[in-house]
């Protein structure tokens, strides 16, 4: 069961490559009004959640406090009929306070190089980590559409 009681779906290991693929990922919550509210974030797995790290409050701590239902999509490699493969993961998310710099530290190193540091200042805040239970997985390629 996912963290607001929603059935979770595991991620196959095709689809994990893809979250730690380090291609950005677009993320969205939902904004008190019902717009959607899309950015883009660097994503990492902590066990069978997706992970998203964030040094200083936002709109999409803002959204996810207040309603947890969030989707992220990512671009895969390959293509049917001309259609780039993608992953998107529709779940539920929950903040918890700290651990920001550690895995946004880690996810540099993927996303902008070997041996880069980041932070980039001296005593970052320890923000928030963002942790998606997924619970319907689709789009094209080897993970099809999971229910």
């Amino acid at each position: 069961m996912g963290f607001d009681g929603t059935v979770t779906t595991v991620l196959i290991p095709e689809a994990r490559a893809v979250v730690e693929s380090g291609r950005l990922a677009h993320f969205t919550t939902i904004n008190a009004d019902g717009r959607p509210h899309t950015t883009i974030v660097w994503v990492g797995l902590d066990g069978d959640e997706i992970v998203i790290g964030k040094l200083m409050p936002d709109q999409k701590v803002a959204n996810i406090r207040r309603d947890p239902r969030v989707s992220l999509s990512i671009e895969a490699d390959g293509d049917q009929h001309g259609m780039q493969n993608h992953l998107v993961v529709e779940g539920t998310a929950h903040i918890t306070e700290g651990g920001a710099p550690e895995l946004l530290g880690e996810l540099a190193q993927r996303y902008v190089g070997p041996g880069t540091k980041f932070p980039p200042m001296p005593d970052p805040p320890q923000g928030f980590v963002i942790h998606v239970t997924p619970t319907r997985v689709r789009g094209m390629g080897p993970w099809g559409t999971q229910l």
